[in-house]
């Protein structure tokens, strides 16, 4: 955790769950503010307590990294006397994470309307989508703004799985952590509350398109470096079944991996039209263990790394 903690003495109140909403705390949390989540005693996080809890229990683990360093604290939602803490807490606060369904905010009576404040403020919502009125998870984000059609270009696997990480939500998360700060800033300035409404859909495009444009989606290119088009940036096997990140693209780098490795080949770097360099550079890596390799390397500058 980094010691620059430019927000402390902000409180931010955390009315959100499951992945996008907590990670805008918790990357707040990080900068020095003081965030509250706070939960229904009986309906808690999905992560902590249900659905998603239920049939993976990392999850659990999710959030509690999630929520890290944050104050956790519990109320049961249809207590009066609950409802007024709940209240208290939030317009005492500088900003609020709102997760929480239209009918559950008026009977808590934090709609925006309620709002009315003297001060700075800021009320930000994350939603899935400004034009979809559908559901959406990650992966629906990540298929609707064209990006998994680059992870599927040329497979023709009937399962395919999914890439190793919510994308689109962690990428979510940070944006709605900026607008936030963005809004404070002229909340602060102009004295008014400033309400925020972002959306995961825009946020994935807006961010990620930038590296899966549309211009290049229609030119018909699949492979790009890092997705695996040269052989010089990509992922290996062991000779123990383990694996290895080769990332050699400068010059330096690639001949002074050739030179420990004995890399013999005349091809470029990024020679791509056959699989003979791939072919080679697996060779030489499946002749040495993970642990033989980490020796190798351990005072070399080659961008080669095991994959721990």
């Amino acid at each position: 955790m980094t010691d620059f903690k430019p927000l402390s003495g902000m409180k931010i109140i955390d009315l959100s769950h499951r992945l996008p909403g907590p990670l805008c705390g918790q990357v707040l949390t990080g900068l020095g503010a003081t965030v509250t989540k706070i939960e229904d005693h009986k309906f808690q996080d999905p992560f902590l307590s249900g659905l998603f809890a239920q049939f993976d229990s990392s999850f659990i683990s999710w959030y509690e990294n999630l929520n890290n360093g944050k104050v956790i604290t519990r109320f049961d939602f249809n207590s009066e006397a609950d409802q007024e803490k709940i209240r208290k807490l939030v317009l005492d606060a500088d900003a609020v994470i709102m997760g929480l369904p239209e009918k559950t905010r008026e009977k808590l009576k934090i709609t925006d309307k309620d709002f009315n404040l003297k001060k700075p403020f800021v009320a930000i919502e994350l939603l899935a989508s400004r034009r979809e009125k559908k559901s959406m998870h990650d992966l629906n984000a990540m298929a609707m703004t064209g990006l998994l059609s680059l992870y599927v270009a040329g497979r023709t696997d009937k399962i395919i799985d999914p890439p190793f990480l919510p994308i689109a939500g962690i990428n979510f998360g940070h944006k709605a952590a900026t607008d936030l700060l963005a809004a404070f800033i002229k909340s602060s300035r102009t004295n008014e509350v400033q309400f925020v409404k972002t959306y995961m859909d825009e946020a994935t495009e807006e961010l990620l398109g930038i590296f899966w444009p549309k211009a290049d989606r229609d030119s018909g290119r699949k492979k790009f470096l890092h997705n695996g088009i040269y052989p010089c940036y990509s992922l290996y096997q062991t000779k123990d079944a383990k694996y290895v990140a080769l990332a050699a693209v400068e010059e330096k780098f690639w001949l002074r991996f050739c030179e420990i490795f004995k890399v013999k080949t005349t091809l470029d770097r990024f020679h791509h039209s056959d699989s003979s360099l791939f072919d080679e550079i697996a060779r030489v890596i499946s002749s040495f263990t993970q642990n033989e390799i980490a020796g190798l390397v351990k005072d070399e500058d080659v961008c080669l790394s095991v994959i721990s």
